[in-house]
This record gives structure tokens, sequence and C-alpha cells, in this order.
């Protein structure tokens, strides 16, 4: 007996040793590849675990001698992972949750910030967050969580979003795609409705805060958005989807990814429509969007994809901020405001009809080429091409003297009268509308000559057409502004690691850019024809030509223009693009660093068709060339695996716009140009452990020697005019400073808090000097705006958000946050600051409207269930609720009106203000079936 329990006893301990043991692994992130700090590995049915280090590694002391590793990570899928005996169980990759499509399409030419790696301010929304969490909100909205990001619907028309990134605009602020830049070349605007699409295809957004990681001499003086698509995936597989939603909101996607196929070939596709009635009355749309790519790897060295793709649509817009009183006049009650209340539309026959739309298609086609040429060397490029076609909607003419939007030609509900406006162009008495339209009886061909003849409302060219298309002839037509261009580009990079720890990167970006400009007839609204006087070649121009502004229309981006009547305005505006960049990059395990620097020459050209003569030499403008670049720098130190710290400065020559060189929209070239001055600091630090991660950036950046130019009367502080003229001021200078916070908690892994706090100092620095000449350009004297101390206006400078996320049980989510908004002024124009009376005062008074903090709460539920033994095919289901509370609040104002003793206001605010409301409770239920 005694020889059987020591042996029994023997073979426990030898059990229990060899139990006992160590487990090694490395966990990489699937998508952009690289290791995922941080990342946590359990011991399934166990409390024993971990989490990765700053290189992905961990080690795990186990008492069990099998068993299953669950490896898990914010935003990506686990992964279970069985183990059998002790040791190095190799390197577990991770995939992003909720992909639509395959793999990153990851080349090169981008500049993809890593986190306590790139020494900048980054976050990076990933697919899981946008396809569970956007639902029907415009894509820049997923952003909100994001610090120093505000965002807002504008009128609130399908894709009318516009984003701030530490106080500057759009124009301010880089968009990209997979490193390909997206801001238009004439005025740097970004049109979220042409690219709606993407939050399909994505799969991250990444946003550099600051002057960003780009090597491209580009405009990001707010920061930098990459949006990064896919293109090929290692797994079959395609996705399924509908999405519901508040007034009748419907998006219907499918996509299909042949995966990496044995001959080196990848195909992936998506295709979808989304269409519904707008929150905002009158606001009606239709869009699709699609996207292509094909992959092919003939080897190991070479890599080519390519892709295309776009987002046709057509919307109609509430593109002007009434006044608060209308929003209660138009309401129901008399004191709550109509936030849902648009002025610029109205009935036609019974159906809705707008004098104010947009319709746009504008694909983009891409094809990249890494080439690796050594174990050291790798030319990447990119070659690209986007062909817009459209513009927008509106109105043109006059009845009486009144446009569209005036008071008499609105009904009881505040709507336009079209059916009215019509009737009068056709002849019939509307006694409201003033006097009845009478026969032309203007110049041209005779044959006109008693016809009812709409016409343009203004004269903007050489020749005087007051005589015959004002006043009671007028009337009112609906027309297009197009706005179509043809964009062609590369960008091309060369890196080599010279060793371990250097390397280096060169590189050219050259684009050219065709913008044309025009009008063309919607509708004659009931009229017999429309003369057209504003083309000096062409005098006299009696067309019925008209073009309805469809998505039919739009979908050839091929089709010539060439053809179309054209109205009131044609010209193109050219721009060539040259530039040329380099970088050092220096890392070891605790240090990473890295200078850059960039040149490039814009060129802009101005062909004016209309107001010149064809035989006239100024019809084309000369090139005008400006040479500006940039010089940036950063340094980021790992204290250990927890703690990092990081610095970057960078200064920028910016090119002004060109609107900035051709003045009075025709070939008049400002003399007075200059670049503007961007200078960027930025310091920050990072911590990461298995349960909580936070970073804290401090930022100043100042903008300086903005052009802006305006007529002036001088005088003295007593009324006596001292001189005239134009004034040229060069020193307008804004300085934003803040601080932003941003945290991820996981205390177990049912629960995940986020969240961000930025608190924004964005100021106008100085009172500007401008020379004033007179109309031979002699320098008669100076003016002054008084603008020290002013407020940034146009977003909100402190944000908030907390989040939470709990999944009860496996695979049910419950998400919430609360989002808070202040300090957020109405938008104001710097010129209504001169101080003409030479008082030291501005002329209007330095009132700024300060508009009402708000805060908005959103929630979510979704289930997932698993098909089959594979993770990555399930069904989905998902309910978004956003503003549950339905709070009322402004999320912009475009006038400054001062509330005084005796004014009527709402929360504070002079109604006789203008706004744009932002929207109450909405919500969606999606359904996504992945196989």
């Amino acid at each position: 007996m005694k020889r059987i329990y020591l042996a029994f006893a023997a073979i426990l301990f030898s059990a229990m040793a060899f139990a006992q043991g160590t487990l090694t692994g490395t966990v990489t992130d699937g998508d952009q590849g690289g290791p995922l700090p941080g990342a946590s590995v359990m011991v399934k049915g166990t409390s024993i675990g971990t989490s990765t280090d700053f290189d992905g590694n961990f080690t795990l002391e186990v008492s069990q001698s099998s068993g299953i590793l669950v490896v898990s990570y914010i935003g990506f899928l686990d992964k279970e992972v069985s183990f059998s005996s002790t040791g190095n169980v190799g390197t577990i990759v991770l995939m992003p949750d909720a992909q639509e499509l395959g793999e990153v399409v990851v080349t090169g030419v981008m500049d993809i910030a890593k986190e306590r790696e790139t020494p900048v301010a980054v976050s990076t929304i990933r697919a899981s967050e946008i396809v569970e969490k956007l639902g029907a909100q415009e894509f820049p909205e997923i952003l909100r969580s994001t610090p120093s990001i505000y965002v807002t619907k504008q009128g609130g028309g399908f894709g009318d979003a516009r984003i701030n990134v530490r106080g500057f605009d759009q124009r301010n602020t880089a968009v990209m795609i997979n490193g390909v830049p997206v801001n238009d070349m004439e005025n740097g605007w970004v049109y979220w409705s042409n690219w709606a699409g993407l939050s399909d295809v994505t799969s991250a957004m990444q946003v550099q805060r600051g002057l960003g990681s780009s090597k491209l001499a580009i405009s990001s003086v707010g920061g930098t958005i990459n949006i990064l698509t896919k293109a090929a995936d290692n797994k079959e597989g395609g996705a399924v989807a509908a999405t519901l939603g508040n007034n009748d909101y419907l998006k219907t996607t499918v996509s299909y990814n042949t995966g990496l196929m044995e001959n080196g070939l990848s195909v992936s596709a998506m295709f979808g429509r989304s269409a519904g009635d707008g929150y905002v009355q009158g606001t009606p749309f239709e869009a699709y969007n699609y996207f292509v790519a094909l992959g092919y790897r003939p080897n190991d060295k070479h890599d080519f994809q390519f892709m295309v793709t776009g987002a046709p649509q057509q919307h109609f817009q509430r593109g002007y901020a009434e006044s608060i009183s209308n929003y209660i006049r138009y309401g129901n009650n008399g004191v709550d405001p109509n936030i849902r209340y648009n002025s610029d539309y109205g009935y036609r026959n019974g159906k809705e009809d707008t004098f104010s739309g947009n319709f746009y298609h504008k694909p983009k086609a891409m094809i990249n080429w890494d080439w690796k040429m050594s174990d050291k060397s790798t030319l990447s490029s990119v070659v690209y091409a986007s062909l817009g076609r459209g513009g927008s909607i509106g109105s043109i003419g006059r009845i009486n003297g009144g446009q569209s939007y005036s008071g008499q030609f609105k009904d009881a509900n505040g709507h336009v009268r079209i059916d009215d406006i019509i009737a009068w162009n056709s002849g019939a008495n509307i006694p409201d509308f003033g006097v009845p339209r009478e026969g032309y009886t203007g110049g041209g061909n005779p044959m006109y000559q008693g016809m009812f003849v709409n016409g343009n409302a203004n004269s903007y060219g050489f020749v005087d057409e007051y005589g015959f298309t004002r006043g009671p002839e007028n009337g009112i037509s609906q027309r297009s502004s197009m706005n179509s261009h043809n964009w062609f580009g590369t960008i091309i990079n060369f890196h080599n690691d010279v060793n371990e720890n250097w390397s280096f990167d060169l590189g050219v970006d050259a684009r050219t850019y065709k913008g044309i400009h025009y009008r063309r007839l919607v509708d004659l609204m009931g009229a017999d024809v429309y003369v057209d006087n504003d083309d000096i070649n062409n005098t006299y121009n009696f067309t019925t030509n008209t073009y309805a502004p469809t998505i039919g229309n739009i979908w050839n981006v091929f089709k010539n223009v060439d053809d179309e009547t054209k109205i009131d305005y044609y010209n193109d505006g050219k721009v060539q693009w040259l530039g040329a960049f380099g970088q050092v990059e220096y890392k070891t395990d605790k240090i990473s660093a890295f200078l850059q620097g960039g040149i490039s020459n814009q060129g802009f050209k101005r062909i004016d068709y209309f107001n010149y003569l064809d035989s006239d030499p100024e019809q084309e403008t000369d090139w005008v060339n400006i040479v500006g670049g940039n010089i940036k720098g950063g340094l980021n130190y790992n204290i250990n695996e927890k703690h990092n710290v990081f610095a970057n400065a960078g200064y920028y020559l910016k090119q002004p716009i060109f609107d900035a060189i051709f003045l009075n929209f025709v070939n008049d070239i400002n003399e007075n140009y200059q670049n503007e001055k961007i200078l960027g600091v930025e310091v920050g630090y990072g911590f990461r452990s298995q349960f909580f991660s936070a970073n804290v950036n401090l930022y100043r950046t100042s903008w300086s020697d903005r052009y802006l130019t305006d007529g002036v009367t001088i005088t003295d502080d007593q009324g006596n005019q001292l001189f005239q003229g134009t004034a040229n001021y060069d020193g307008v200078e804004q300085v934003h400073m803040g601080v932003e916070v941003d945290f991820t908690a996981r205390p177990s892994h049912w629960l995940t808090f986020t969240g961000m706090l930025s608190l924004g100092n964005w100021e106008y620095s100085g009172n500007p000097l401008g020379t004033v000449y007179d109309d031979g350009q002699n320098e008669v004297g100076q003016a002054n705006i008084i603008l020290d101390g002013q407020k940034v206006d146009d977003a909100a400078q402190t944000t908030m958000r907390l989040g939470a996320t709990i999944e009860p049980v496996e695979n049910l989510f419950f998400d919430a946050s609360w989002y808070h908004a202040a300090d957020l002024y109405a938008q104001f124009d710097v010129l209504d600051l001169q101080d003409q009376d030479s008082d030291g005062q501005p002329d209007g008074g330095d009132f700024q409207l300060k508009l009402p903090a708000y805060d908005l709460f959103d929630a979510g539920l979704s289930y997932r269930m698993t098909l089959g033994k594979e993770k990555s095919k399930y069904l989905n289901l998902r309910l978004n609720v956003n503003n549950v509370f339905n709070e009322v609040y402004i999320s912009e104002a475009t006038s400054n009106r001062e509330a005084e003793a005796g004014d009527e206001t709402w929360n504070g605010v002079n109604v006789r203000n203008n706004v744009f409301w932002g929207f109450g409770r909405t919500w969606n239920v999606g359904l996504r079936y992945r196989f």
C-alpha cells in the first residue's frame, strides 16, 4: 500500500509540475500591421490573465496543462487560441470588428500615425464603431467622440455636414483617402455629400490633429483626416445590410470579397442606395454609392491595387438660416421653434419642389503600386483621377423686385408659393405679387416681342441689362450653378531603411486641376423663354434649353459640357501643383523622431468666356505661380511600456486660395497676395495598461497674414471724410491654444468606458493695419480693423464626452454617451470690425453672440448571432437613438444681434438672429448579415 501511495504522489507531483508553466506569444494588428500593446490575454473560465507590452508580447503563468486563451482588444474581434502545453503559442492576429470589406489599402504614400511611435496627437475610429454607431447620421458625425472636433449638419440636407478641427474649418483641414488629397483645389472645401458612401468601405478613419505626420505640403492647419478603405482579404466573404430610420430613411448595401486567390488576384465590390424624406422639411434625397477594388500580387516584390469609388446623389437643402422668430412663427404654439422649418421649398402641383438643392457625382479612381526593390528599399506610387459633375439648385430673377425667398412669395406655412410664381410668370394676375406681368419689349430678336421672357436679376458683366431683365419683366426661374472639374495627379515615394535605426523618404506630388463654372437653366417656371445678356460674345441670347438636376443625369461623368447652353457666367479655373517632399526618421526601442520638409509650387489661371471678347487676350490670364512649403519635426520617448511623451513643431507657408488671387469675379489679379503663415507647437503624454489608456495634449497654433480687401471711406471722429479707396489688410492673425484629454477604460471584459475633454482658447491677435489705395493704385492712407481678443467663431471651443459600453450577456451590447458643447460663437465677418470713423472702436461694435451650451445623449443596442464556428460569419441587429431626450439647441448662427432691453429672446438669444438648429430625436435600426 505504501508503494502505491508513493507512486500516486509522484504522478500527482509530476502532473502539477507539468501544469505550472509559462505561456508566451505576440498579438498583432491584422488590419494596419504591427503589434497591439495593451491587448488582454485571459485563460478562459479563469481570472488568470495579462496584457501585451509595447511590442505586443505577453508572458502568462498558467496552472493547467491545456486550455483556451481569450485574446481581446478594443475595436477588434476576440480570438480564442487553444494550448495543450506551455511555451510559445506564436503570433496571434486580431482582426478589426465588423468590417464591411477586406483588408485596408495600406500603401507607402499614406502616413499612418502609430501609437507610442509617431509624435502627433491622433485618434483612430475603426470600422466597428463606424458601422455600429453611425447609422443614419452624416459621415463626419462619427468624429464627435474625438477631442477638439466640432461637427454640425448646417442646414440639415443630406451630406451637408461640415467639420472643424481645433477651430479651423474644412479649408484648413486636409482630408485624404488612402493618402490621396480630397480638398477642392480651388477653394479647399470638402463636400461630404460627395463622399457619403465611404462610411460603408472604411477600415479606419484616423484624425491627426495639428500639423500631423503627412509628408505632403497640404493644408493641415487644424489637422488631417485620413480615410482608409479596403481592397483585399485573405478570406472569401461578403455582407448584406439594410437600415431603416425616421422620416422614411432606407439604406441598403451589398458587398462581396473574393479574398486573395492563388493567382495573386483579389476583388472587392460594394454597392448601396440611400433615400429618405429628410429630417428637415422639404429635404428629400436619393443617393447611391459604389466601390470596386482589384488587387494583384504577382510575387513578393510587387503589389498592385486599383480602386474606384463614387457616390452620385441629389438632395434638397435648407440653404438659408432663418431668424428664430420665423422658426417660432411657423411652429405649432407660437412659443416653441419649429426646428424642422425650411423656407427654401414649396409645393408644385402638390409635389415638393425647391429653390435650394444639390446634385453631384465625383468618382475617384486610383492605382497603387508598391515595389519592394530590396530588403531596404521600397518605391510606392499612386496615380489618381477625379471627374466631378454637378452643382447646386437655386433661383434667378425677380418678380417686382422680390426674389424667391421674399415674404410676399410665402404661404401661411412659410413655404414658397411655387404654383403662384409659375402663374405670374405665365401672365396671370396674382394680386399680392404686385404689378401683373407684361410682355417683353426689350432688344434682340423681334420674334420674342410680347412673350413672357425671364432673365437675370443682376448685371455681372460689361453690358448694361437694366432695360430688359429687371423690373416686372424679369420673372423667377430655377437655375443650376455648375461646379464641375477634371482632376489628375500622382504621388511617388521612395523609402530606404539605412539601418535598423535610420530611414529616409523622398517623393513628389504632382496635380493638375480644371474647374468648370457656369450656370444653366433648370426650369422656366411658366415663362415662354429666357434671355441672357451676360455673355459679351453672344448678347440677347434667348433660350428654352433646360437641364433637369436629377441623379440620372450625373452618372456619366465623361459627358461633354461644351454643348450646354450657359447663362449668367462661364469661366474656368485652372490649378497646377508640383511638390517635392522628404523625411528623415530615427527609431530605437525608446525613441522615435522625424524631420520632414516639403515645397510646392501652385500655379493659378483663370479663363472668362463671358466677360471678355473671344478676341481679347485678357480673356485668359497668365499663370500666377506661388511657392509655398513646410518644415516640421517631432520626437516621441517611451519612458517604459506604460508611459510615453512626445513633442512636435512645424512651420507652414500656405498659398492663398484661388479666389484670393482673382478679384471681383473677373480676371483682375490681386498683386498684393502673400503666403499665409502657420506656426504650430504641440506636446503630449500617453499612458497604456491592460485596463486603462489615456492621452493628454497641449497645443498652440498661430495662423497669420491672411489677406482681406474691402472698399472703405475713412473719416475723422467728427465724420469728416479723409480719404476713400480699397484697403488691403495683410496682418489678420488667429491664435488657437488648448488642452485635449481622451481615455479608454476597461475594468472588465463586459464593461468599457470612453471619454474626452477639449478646452480651447481660440482668439484673434492684434489689430490689422491695411494700406488704402485709390482707383489709380496710389496709396492714400491706412485703415484699421479692431480685432484683438475677438473669439474665433463657428466652432465650440469646449467639448466633452463620456461613453459606456456594456455586454451583459455574450454578444449583446448596450452603449450610451453624453456629449457637451459650449463656448460656441456665431459667425461674423472680420471686415465688420473695421474702424472707418477713426474713434478706435469697431464701427458696428464688438459684440459677439455666444450661443447657449447644449448636451446630447445617444444610445444604442446591438446583438450579434454567430453563424457556424467562425466568428467572422454572423447576423447583427443594431438600434441607434440619437438625441434621446430631444434637446432643442442651436448648432450654429450666421448673425450677431445683441439682446437689449425689451427684445424678444429665445434662451437668452435675440430672436432676430439667423440660426441653424441641430436635429431632435432620431432613430435607426439596421440588420447586417455577414457570410
